[in-house]
């Protein structure tokens, strides 16, 4: 051994002696002379390939010239002298000898915050020497943990992005190599780091977020609250393999990490976002560290969880299909961490950025599949998130949370979270978002079985139906959530709904009657006719005619409170206009309900609207109000207690307004054949004065209306109206030939023909002759009216007249034949009048 030892010796002298000038030259002035000398010493020695044995000595011989020239002027120079080092290094045996020269000087050329090295791949080249000598040296570095610390100081937030990943690697091998050194000085290593976290390259970001596990891992263990504020942010970067590299670790530090209890709580959140990653690969890698963690945990706390190993492994009725149930180390986990992990939930899910809410809530359900029914214990501060997390405005973060408090209803019992959702519902947290308990509880309502949720139904239902609930806001959104509870518990099963059938149906009734949009109106309805399906009912007609006694009673409950801004109003209209025939069964129970809210010192709008409503009823009175033939029975009584009084003048134009809506539900009683001609006639005294006055009225659709309901009347009873009746009318009618509306003259007319076509025999030419001769005269003016179509019109009720005294009519015509534009239509009344049998009477 020593022969071969004095044999190395020699070879490494005479390679030294073959050298010494060249080391000589590495003090020339001349650069270039220096910079071929160092070629020149690389070349004859690692590039020789010399026996490592032999290296050792050269190595040895050559260091302090070559460290010296680490600060050559010429980057050439320092370049291949860090070459030649590194090739040394990497040859020689014992590596470790060259340690107190070669760290002081690379603790100079790097740890310096100034950059002594310029060049930055000559930092690089630098870098990679160090994490070589980590490499090979190993635990011979632990003297010089200050040195390197140092360097990796600086050179993690080197400006050049391959130092910086070349550092995050040397800082990985250096914390396993001294482990029990490193963690003294692990800490001044995490500034930097956080600062290289967030680098704009992605491979840097990873680089990061693997040396940190690692400085953590090997540390104290007391920056942990320094990082995780940053780990956190890199699971929203767009890099999958930066979102990786938290995942694996936050894995290893669940495994291994030696105070790993002391932050499960902090840890779980991280590891578990992955779960719901977007990239597979991520969401497998997460699932299958969560899985290492809740096994090792159960393995570590076997003892204390042996009582619980035989009834926990069984999953809980309605437990949400196709979806694994995570094992019990992994729940018993979140469960023991749960009062900590929710008030972060609740802080997270209101943060400002998008990406961390929609985070947040992916979590949350997460976390209540884990906790199962321990959530419990912990339903008041999750409600209250929940309801806030349901008003965010991005739409994933809301789903996401309606799917956790589906699981909610899956896990806890009914009787629990109704208590404190009811309450919530009658009396919202919020007056902005009042809807939010609403969304909530359909959610909720959507997770439990309807076999628990059963003996509950008539409680939900009670609570939904109070007017409080269902009646005192309008928005959309709360209609909405409204109709979605309801929708729920009509879910197809086994419940019986008869004891919730007629709440329901007030909630419906109350939805369509305030909605302002179509699309929830024909959701409503389509949830009227399931709610009738589902108890076997035909049709929602049935439905209606096995509730609208209770229906009208629940109305007529606050009838005399009624105004326009009443939602009992729209729910009177949608009840009826729905039930169809239905209604005419109930007209006695309707009437009195109708002559409440449309008596005179009632809110004229809401009278307005009835109106408006009964028009289209009695319109097709047949299929609706008087369907059974009882609402003949009422209509006098209506007549006379609710519409004239409202045809009654009074100042304003809102009167006026509610007297043409009285009118139009006159006319439409008088041409649906809801009141009969016998009851008519025995009303005319009090009718006619009141229409005849309407023809006076300013309103325009007013008088339209009054002369089609004067012309009804007298198609119904003309012929049975008194002489003195029937004189009281004509002049009405005559005024309104002059009407600024040409469509009120043509009805007016009409109307006029119709007076003629109702004389009788009892109706005497002679003893009203004074009558007929105004009426002659002012039709006979009309007869020369600028309007083509009227004179046509008024010809043909002169002709209609002309039986009733010829004679009279004759002479009319002949004394303003020649005073009209044109005698035409005057001669051919004459000729007509000419035509008539001589023996014509004087009545048709």
């Amino acid at each position: 051994m020593a022969a071969m030892a004095t044999g190395d010796e020699h070879a490494a002298s005479e390679v030294l002696r073959g050298l010494a000038r060249h080391v000589n030259c590495l003090n020339e002035d001349n650069k270039a002379t220096r910079k071929r000398a160092i070629e020149l010493i690389k070349r004859e020695t690692v590039d020789k390939g010399h026996p490592s044995s032999v290296l050792q000595g050269v190595f040895s011989a050559l260091l302090k010239p070559l460290l010296k020239c680490l600060s050559d002027p010429m980057e050439r120079c320092r370049e291949t002298a860090i070459a030649t080092i590194t090739e040394f290094i990497r040859c020689v045996p014992k590596p470790e000898e060259s340690l107190p020269y070669l760290m002081p000087c690379l603790a100079h050329r790097l740890g310096e915050k100034e950059l002594p090295e310029p060049a930055e791949e000559l930092r690089l080249s630098a870098v990679e020497l160090l994490t070589l000598l980590v490499e090979v040296c190993g635990k011979h570095l632990a003297p010089y943990l200050t040195e390197v610390i140092n360097i990796l100081q600086v050179t993690i937030v080197d400006p050049f992005p391959d130092v910086r990943r070349e550092s995050c690697k040397c800082t990985i091998l250096f914390a396993k190599c001294v482990p029990e050194h490193f963690h003294m000085q692990a800490e001044s290593l995490v500034k930097p780091l956080m600062q290289t976290i967030s680098h704009q390259h992605s491979r840097v970001r990873v680089s990061a977020i693997e040396a940190t596990g690692a400085v953590i891992q090997h540390g104290t263990g007391k920056n942990m609250d320094d990082v995780l504020s940053h780990l956190a942010q890199r699971l929203f970067d767009n890099s999958p393999q930066v979102r990786k590299a938290v995942t694996v670790v936050v894995g290893d530090w669940l495994l291994h990490l030696r105070d790993r209890y002391s932050y499960f709580h902090k840890l779980i959140p991280l590891l578990l976002s992955g779960i719901d990653d977007e990239i597979p690969e991520i969401r497998l890698l997460s699932a299958d560290l969560w899985k290492q963690v809740g096994a090792q945990w159960e393995k570590e706390n076997e003892d204390e969880i042996k009582d619980k190993m035989d009834f926990l492994l069984t999953p809980p009725p309605s437990y949400p299909p196709g979806v694994e149930r995570p094992g019990l180390g992994c729940r018993e986990l979140v469960v023991r961490n749960l009062s900590r992990l929710v008030p972060a939930i609740t802080h997270d899910v209101t943060d400002w950025l998008v990406p961390t809410r929609v985070r947040t809530s992916q979590l949350l359900s997460v976390l209540l599949l884990h906790a199962e029914d321990h959530s419990t214990q912990h339903l008041q501060p999750l409600l209250a998130t929940l309801y806030t997390a349901c008003t965010d405005t991005e739409r994933d973060v809301v789903s996401n949370c309606l799917a956790a408090a589906k699981l909610l209803g899956t896990f806890v019992p009914p009787v629990v979270f109704l208590k404190l959702l009811l309450d919530h519902v009658t009396a919202p947290c919020s007056s902005s978002h009042p809807w939010a308990p609403l969304m909530v509880l359909a959610a909720v309502l959507g997770g439990c079985s309807q076999t628990l949720l059963k003996p509950h139904l008539e409680k939900i239902a009670n609570t939904l139906s109070q007017p409080d609930v269902c009646q005192e806001y309008h928005q959309v959104v709360y209609l909405e959530q409204l109709l979605a509870c309801v929708d729920v518990l009509l879910r197809p099963g086994e419940s019986d709904h008869g004891s919730v059938s007629l709440q329901l149906l007030q909630v419906l009734v109350t939805v369509q009657s305030l909605s302002t949009e179509p699309r929830l109106s024909e959701k409503a309805l389509e949830s009227v006719q399931l709610l009738s399906k589902v108890q076997g009912l035909d049709s929602a007609m049935e439905l209606y005619r096995q509730h609208m006694g209770q229906l009208l009673d629940w109305l007529s409950g606050s009838v005399n409170t009624w105004s326009s801004y009443s939602p009992q109003r729209l729910q009177l209209h949608i009840t009826v206009i729905q039930s169809g025939p239905v209604i005419g069964e109930f007209v006695s129970q309707l009437m009195p309900l109708l002559s409440s809210c449309l008596q005179p010192d009632r809110d004229p709008e809401m009278r307005m609207s009835i109106f408006t409503m009964l028009a289209k009823l009695l319109l097709d009175a047949t299929n609706t109000l008087d369907s059974q033939g009882h609402f003949r029975d009422e209509s006098e009584t209506f007549l006379c207690d609710v519409l004239l009084p409202n045809l009654v003048w009074r100042a304003g134009r809102i009167a006026a307004a509610v007297r043409t809506a009285a009118l139009s539900c006159l006319l439409a009683l008088l041409h649906g054949g809801a009141i009969t001609p016998g009851q008519l006639l025995c009303l005319e005294e009090k009718l006619s004065p009141r229409v005849l006055s309407a023809l006076e009225e300013d309103s325009q659709l007013a008088r339209l209306f009054a002369c089609r309901s004067l012309s009804a009347i007298l198609r119904l009873i003309g012929a049975s109206l008194h002489p003195e009746a029937l004189n009281t009318i004509y002049p009405m009618l005559l005024k309104r030939l002059d009407d600024s509306s040409e469509e009120v003259r043509g009805v007016a007319l009409q109307a006029l023909g119709l007076w003629l076509s109702s004389l009788t025999k009892d109706y005497n030419p002679e003893l009203c002759a004074a009558h007929l001769q105004l009426l002659f005269q002012r039709l006979l003016l009309h007869l020369d009216d600028p309007d083509g179509s009227v004179q046509d019109k008024v010809l043909e009720i002169l002709k209609k007249g002309s039986s009733v005294h010829p004679a009279l009519l004759r002479r009319e015509a002949e004394a303003v034949r020649d005073q009209q534009r044109s005698p035409l239509y005057c001669d051919q009344l004459l000729q007509h009048i000419s035509s008539l049998p001589t023996d014509a009477t004087a009545v048709s």
